[in-house]
């Protein structure tokens, strides 16, 4: 058997989208270079559909927008575009890890990160310099947000009173959010700006951070003052992650436009914030009245390939398979890039805002 090759021209019935050069005389914006990328390849034509695709998000007040948070990216200096999204209405739910609003806290208390050139952590470690990667965070700038953690420990969790039912993360970042504007009125932060537009922020692995420690301290001492062994008598902080997952399911439940998840890096906060359209389905499968939920808009920035498994979420495609997305086939929107979110997000954000006005 011969196996032939049909050679042709191109036809427009094929649906072959023809690329174009980067012509940067032609360039005189960040969105004129963005929707130019669009028209190229790799990773370049993935940023471009993500500019495209954040922008009638964005834009869309029938679209809610989901942003989830992993990775440094306030010890790298991301965090004043991450609340300029807020101020500026294009999020409506954030959800994090507890350490990246812990150094965006420090940041907003007019505390500095630093510099590192060098990595002897062994010196660092007796210094009290931590260290993340290229760059120092204080342990005395921990002990100060510690401090006042203490000092306001009462207003921050009223359910210590052993009367107020116990909330999730998200009454206690509204309520830090308020707290931090009234202390630092001429400093900026991620809560403080979420607060001021009534959007949720979650932290789903609460304990996983500097500041769930501190609170966890700061109660044992309360309660029990210094022990031999603070452990034994099992103190825990009156806190319920469960009133997070319904406030969360809800809000997403009852939106009935389009659902939009803008995803920077992976972990917890990603997978916890595409779990929603499964948990519903599988409420429907148990009996309840419950219609399917998906998202059909998504945007992440992560630099793991999908071979290594480290995505914490999954692809797009893949999350098809679970029923978290509509597949691109039925009008779904997706673009995955492959890169550093601290070279990839300055670019992406200021294309968008400049295409906006």
């Amino acid at each position: 058997m011969t196996w032939e090759r049909q050679l042709t021209d191109f036809k427009p019935g094929d649906e072959l989208t023809p690329l174009e050069p980067v012509d940067l005389d032609k360039i005189q914006s960040f969105a004129d270079l963005l929707e130019a990328m669009e028209k190229t390849s790799f990773s370049g034509r993935q940023l471009g559909k993500a500019f495209k695709i954040l922008t009638e998000c964005f834009t869309d007040k029938d679209t809610l927008v989901v942003m989830t948070l992993s990775g440094a990216m306030t010890v790298a200096k991301q965090g004043l575009i991450i609340g300029d999204l807020i101020d500026r209405g294009c999020v409506d739910i954030l959800i994090s890890t507890g350490a990246l609003l812990t150094h965006g806290l420090i940041e907003g208390m007019g505390i500095k990160h630093y510099q590192c050139s060098s990595a002897d952590d062994s010196a660092f470690f007796k210094k009290g310099y931590n260290r993340i990667y290229d760059t120092i965070e204080l342990e005395n700038s921990l002990l100060d947000l510690e401090a006042m953690l203490g000092d306001y420990l009462e207003e921050l969790i009223p359910a210590i009173d052993g009367k107020t039912p116990p909330a999730g993360s998200a009454d206690f970042c509204r309520r830090f959010g308020l707290l931090m504007g009234e202390l630092f009125p001429n400093d900026s932060n991620i809560l403080t700006s979420a607060a001021r537009k009534n959007v949720p922020v979650y932290i789903p692995a609460f304990t996983d951070c500097e500041m769930g420690v501190d609170l966890a301290v700061r109660y044992i001492y309360k309660t029990n003052g210094f022990q031999s062994d603070p452990f034994i008598n099992g103190m825990v902080l009156p806190y319920n992650p469960f009133v997070d997952l319904m406030d969360f399911s809800h809000r997403i439940y009852r939106h009935k436009g389009k659902l939009a998840i803008f995803t920077i890096g992976g972990g917890v906060p990603r997978n916890w914030g595409q779990q929603v359209a499964p948990l519903i389905d599988i409420m429907s499968q148990q009996g309840f009245p419950m219609e399917p939920c998906f998202f059909s808009r998504g945007v992440r920035i992560c630099p793991e390939p999908a071979h290594w498994g480290g995505l914490s979420g999954c692809t797009y495609k893949e999350g098809v398979s679970w029923g978290k997305f509509i597949p691109e086939s039925k009008g779904g929107k997706y673009a995955e890039i492959h890169a550093d979110a601290t070279t990839v997000l300055p670019l992406l954000i200021k294309a968008v805002f400049e295409k906006m006005e």
